[in-house]
């Protein structure tokens, strides 16, 4: 089982974002039954064997084993991944593109980058997995908090000149057998947590 599957066929995003289909998907980490499913999520055998076979026709779940009991076979079906993920090119011609977005300081031109990094980085684990490779990334996640404005802006004037020294020192567009990277370097402000005395 892969820990994320990003989905990029705009028909299987559809199976899998159908809410009955995406709670069986969730329900299914272990090899399991339809009859096991049908009493989890309250549906009958035949309506969850209808959900199984459409996700399966799209990859996103697989058969683990069969069990002969008397004359009949129980397929044990298993989901794909842990978790999912709709790439933006399932969107096709209207997917969101960085190379669109006019204004670099918009919050819309970072969602386009997220977009393009999911969809680039989907296709190179697909062909490091199928040439059985491991792929080599890099991701930092940190969290900081400015006391001012002047200070996030500061912040940002040394990031830029400590990344651009960075490039400068290791890029090498000559380099035999050299291969190009991308970086991206995102900053936004986190969302804020409700108070739970707000919500009593």
């Amino acid at each position: 089982m892969l820990n994320i599957q990003v989905i990029d066929d705009p028909a299987a995003a559809t199976v899998a974002l159908e809410p009955i289909r995406s709670r069986l998907l969730s329900e299914m980490a272990t090899p399991t039954s339809a009859a096991t499913l049908a009493g989890r999520v309250g549906l009958a055998r035949q309506k969850v064997n209808y959900h199984l076979r459409a996700l399966e026709s799209h990859g996103l779940v697989k058969l683990a084993e069969e069990r002969k009991w008397g004359g009949l076979t129980e397929r044990l079906m298993v989901a794909t991944a842990a978790s999912y993920v709709v790439s933006p090119s399932a969107m096709g011609p209207v997917a969101v593109d960085p190379g669109r977005e006019v204004d670099r300081l918009s919050a819309s031109y970072l969602i386009a980058l997220g977009a393009r990094i999911v969809r680039e980085v989907a296709d190179l684990v697909r062909r490091a997995t199928e040439a059985s490779k491991r792929l080599a990334t890099l991701a930092v996640d940190a969290e900081i908090r400015f006391k001012s404005p002047a200070d996030r802006a500061a912040f940002s004037n040394e990031l830029a000149e400590a990344i651009a020294k960075l490039v400068s020192k290791y890029h090498d567009e000559s380099a035999p057998g050299g291969r190009a990277h991308r970086l991206v370097v995102v900053a936004h402000p986190l969302p804020q947590k409700s108070d739970p005395k707000e919500q009593s």
